[in-house]
């Protein structure tokens, strides 16, 4: 393409002048000199277009249809680059990552997978120009995507070679806790339970090193423990989980009587996207309609997690509804009545983290809840409510140590492993 063909040489002009005047120009105006002088010296001004485009997108633009025009030109410029330019790759990919979310608020699912897709190729691309340090460059969206449509096992698949990647190149206590995550989860809710065990039990063995180099901090390896426990026992493999709730408790005895061995900041998000992970299979997802992928704490599409937040309301009601039933009935109705209760605490956790620093005095009652209705349970049947008032406690301990309540939280979990082990 001759791209100084059918130019307006005046146009290019005044689009220099402007850029190079000593007076000050509003986005705008430097957009539209960028469109401009991108058809005349595209290797200079189709980065600089691509760019801006994305930035004035996020900070200008209330309606997400002329954020999702101005990101596809965003992508439309980053595909017209050199392929040799060493940026297109990183301006390529911002780009599709603005098309994507725009998508998503609109409820255009498939051409968001799609863009994930796109992301996903070009990365390959870029990797095999030797453009970007990785054949993955680009390929998390898609492993989220592939979470959210219910194709776990892919997912699984995409997650494994991303943290087979971090491990060869920095060993296994170099691979992020974000990363192994994930990876378990989607191992988990594709069925591979033991494959998940297995990379979340050296997820711990990494964290008990990390822990002894300082580099982690208990709360960290404690609430690694009691997810791992957790795992076991839905194996059925009990004999391993009595021993993982044992270093637990022994870890949470340490903080209860002299706290963290150093000064750590906010790590809530760790404890939250476990807390998430495991309330997955109460989450009955609808057929035909995306759901969240649990292994992450961010990600998500904000479509799917506006919906997942929303679904409070819902709860609520059935919540309302449901306990008059149970109080009537308790043999019959409390058992539903406490796993709706926690899905909605899981949702209000989720929602009001980031919405203030004393979320722990907000979600608190709603975990209190859990317990009381757990304990109701058990008093009316002892072995259907032993199980769930061990979760419950297990669930207000874990937010317990969140808010460095650990004599509490102590308290909540010792109980907690008097049900379980007995």
């Amino acid at each position: 393409m001759n791209h100084a063909e059918n130019v307006d040489h005046d146009a290019v002009l005044r689009a220099r002048m402007l850029l190079l005047g000593s007076g000050r120009i509003n986005i705008d105006e430097e957009i539209d000199a960028y469109r401009v002088l991108a058809r005349v010296s595209p290797a200079v001004y189709l980065p600089r277009l691509a760019s801006e485009l994305v930035t004035y997108g996020y900070r200008e633009l209330q309606d997400p249809e002329l954020r999702l025009a101005l990101r596809a030109e965003a992508a439309a410029a980053a595909r017209a680059m050199d392929p040799a330019e060493p940026k297109r790759a990183e301006l390529l990919t911002r780009a599709l990552r603005a098309c994507r979310h725009e998508l998503y608020i609109l409820g255009r699912r498939k051409e968001a997978f799609a863009v994930c897709e796109e992301m996903a190729r070009e990365g390959r691309e870029a990797y095999a120009a030797g453009q970007v340090a990785s054949p993955l460059y680009g390929h998390h969206p898609l492993a989220v995507a592939l979470a959210e449509e219910g194709r776990h096992s892919e997912s699984a698949r995409l997650h494994g070679e991303m943290v087979e990647e971090e491990r060869a190149e920095s060993g296994p206590t170099g691979v992020s806790f974000w990363s192994m995550v994930a990876w378990a989860a989607e191992l988990d809710a594709s069925g591979q339970h033991g494959a998940a065990i297995e990379s979340f039990t050296e997820l711990v063995s990494a964290g008990r090193e990390k822990l002894d180099q300082g580099r982690t901090s208990l709360a960290i390896v404690t609430w690694e423990l009691i997810r791992l426990a957790q795992m076991l026992d839905a194996e059925g493999r009990r004999g391993e989980a009595r021993t993982t709730r044992k270093e637990a408790l022994g870890f949470l005895i340490e903080l209860a009587g002299s706290g963290e061995r150093q000064s750590w900041s906010n790590i809530v998000s760790w404890w939250l996207v476990l807390l998430a992970m495991s309330g997955r299979t109460d989450e009955v997802p609808v057929p035909g309609e995306p759901a969240p992928a649990f292994g992450l704490n961010d990600g998500w599409s904000p479509d799917v997690r506006q919906a997942y937040l929303d679904g409070r309301e819902t709860l609520e009601a059935e919540i309302a509804s449901s306990a008059p039933p149970a109080q009537a009935d308790p043999a019959s109705y409390l058992a539903e009545l406490a796993v709706l209760q926690r899905r909605l605490t899981i949702r209000s956790t989720m929602y009001w983290e980031s919405r203030t620093h004393l979320f722990v005095d907000r979600v608190h009652p709603l975990f209190d809840e859990g317990v009381a209705l757990t304990r109701r349970l058990a008093d009316v049947d002892e072995a259907q409510g032993r199980a769930p008032l061990a979760r419950a406690l297990t669930d207000r301990s874990t937010l317990l140590i969140a808010g460095k309540r650990y004599g509490e939280a102590l308290a909540d979990f010792r109980e907690a492993v008097d049900l379980l082990d007995r």
